[in-house]
């Protein structure tokens, strides 16, 4: 009965013109944040005398700092009445998990690239994931105005990777613009008049097909983000695929195990800008923050009570590196902090792995010991940074890989893909030290002027450490990005570096 009340659905798919989800998908500056702001501040959201500042969109102290996006947001703009979602992505992979899920939420992407790094592997990741979602592609070559851009040749690259990721003819049918970021210009063609952003506006609402949906099926809506104030309590954050909501109304709650509970909405919120607003109801293809479901996760349903079917889950990438945390156990305990215990640290640890999908935490061998399991050294490092300026005072151990059994009982290690853009006088030292911690160089790319792209495979546990030695040795002068892209069988004891040695 409940299949028969499926299909006669089928038949009332409306197309939503008013609406647009897209998602902006770009390496660690590469100018993704910035251009936002400019999409925010052109589409008139905020008042003239409210001064918002620069990357508005990075509202974490730590994205501001490290000049990276970690965690992914939303935010809405009206444009010519249609209302566009953008939904902002982490460039990093190491916050993959945060890139997975909310590609769910969007039919749409901006793919921006820097006119002088070109496509770098992490982007290619997201594209990946993006492509394989089967989203519309826009390429914006950003950051055209740098002395040293290669607009043509990044163009090449672009081509080249839509090529080997994509999976239909329609994807390599993407627009090109080219863009400042910085001074909120973009163009159909680099030599065309500079004036604002109105071109991106443009392709935006023709490129990005607008959502299909049936907003009097039963409801399917899938938490793809999690948020929380100390008023309103837990927000869970995702796309409606079908059907209505409305506050005040019960829905059925189902976990992953597929468990369903009966719960009441309070509040149904929708995006103005970087506000949440209240509405008295959202359709299929909004993008809404609910209130009210206290037990909701990352990748649980909110079902229509009466028709409780659970969408197919997110699945997110499995961490590579892990860590000990443990209470401070230094003669200078206590000093520091305002969470000495071990009490304190397991409910912190614990209470991550509800928003920080991609995190794993397990109790350790004794009561004081947690076992982290995170996607690298920068997703760890962060959490560890958190928790520091919360108050938080623990140790950590070194970081170490998370090996597995093949099915011949062999152990395998995880094996990133590096990529290195520097100045050729550095590629002797470079391939040295690489060597010693069991790289193999792969490729090698001169552009004539000087510049080198060298790309590695190399063992995830070689990469430990390696980015500090990494700017030693070039002096500041490079740029360096890795992927995971598979296991190999354990490559051996990579030497360790001898730091001299304390006599007394």
């Amino acid at each position: 009965m409940q299949v028969q009340n499926t299909m006669a659905h089928t038949e009332k798919l409306v197309r939503r013109n008013d609406i647009r989800n897209v998602a902006i998908i770009a390496h660690v500056d590469h100018g993704k944040t910035t251009l936002v702001d400019g999409l925010l501040k052109q589409s008139h959201i905020f008042r003239e005398n409210q001064n918002m500042g620069e990357l508005i969109m990075d509202s974490n102290d730590q994205e501001r700092e490290r000049g990276i996006t970690i965690l992914a947001k939303n935010t809405a703009i009206i444009y010519r009445g249609i209302k566009i979602n953008i939904i902002d992505t982490p460039g990093h992979a190491d916050f993959g998990g945060e890139v997975e899920r909310v590609l769910n939420m969007a039919d749409g992407c901006i793919l921006l690239i820097d006119a002088v790094e070109g496509p770098m592997p992490q982007t290619r990741f997201v594209l990946q994931k993006a492509l394989e979602l089967n989203l519309q592609p826009i390429v914006v070559i950003n950051k055209i105005d740098r002395r040293d851009a290669r607009i043509e040749q990044v163009f090449e690259w672009t081509q080249d990777l839509f090529l080997e990721l994509a999976t239909t003819d329609a994807h390599l049918n993407f627009p090109v613009l080219y863009a400042i970021g910085r001074d909120g210009v973009a163009m159909y063609h680099p030599d065309d008049e500079r004036i604002n952003l109105e071109p991106l506006f443009e392709t935006i609402v023709k490129t990005i097909p607008a959502p299909v949906v049936d907003a009097d099926a039963p409801l399917q809506l899938l938490v793809a983000a999690l948020d929380y104030d100390d008023y309103k309590g837990k927000y869970a954050i995702g796309r409606i695929v079908r059907g209505r909501i409305a506050p005040n109304t019960f829905v059925a709650h189902i976990n992953r195990d597929g468990v369903s509970s009966r719960q009441k909405i309070n509040l149904v919120l929708t995006y103005k800008g970087l506000q949440r607003v209240e509405v008295p109801e959202a359709l299929a293809g909004d993008i809404v923050a609910l209130t009210g479901i206290a037990g909701a996760n990352i990748g649980d349903t909110i079902a229509d009570v009466d028709y409780p079917e659970a969408l197919p889950t997110i699945a997110i990438t499995e961490p590579t590196l892990k860590m000990t945390f443990g209470v401070n156990a230094s003669p200078f305990a206590g000093r520091e902090g305002k969470y000495p215990t071990s009490r304190q640290l397991r409910s912190r640890l614990y209470r991550e792995l509800e928003t920080n999908v991609s995190l794993r935490v397990v109790d350790g061998n004794s009561p004081d010991e947690f076992i982290i399991s995170g996607r690298g050294e920068l997703h760890l490092s962060v959490l560890i940074e958190t928790m520091r300026r919360e108050g938080y005072e623990f140790q950590v151990s070194r970081p170490e890989v998370i090996t597995h059994e093949d099915e011949n009982g062999k152990i395998v290690e995880p094996i990133e893909h590096l990529v290195i853009d520097t100045k050729d006088s550095y590629i002797g030292v470079l391939t040295e030290t690489l060597a010693s911690r069991k790289a193999q160089l792969i490729n090698m790319t001169n552009d004539g002027s000087g510049n080198v792209r060298l790309e590695y495979h190399v063992p995830t546990r070689g990469l430990i450490g390696f980015r500090n030695a990494f700017l030693t040795l070039t002096q500041g002068n490079g740029a360096m990005s890795s992927l995971l892209v598979g296991y190999e069988p354990w490559l051996g004891k990579i030497g360790t570096t001898r730091m001299g040695a304390l006599i007394a």
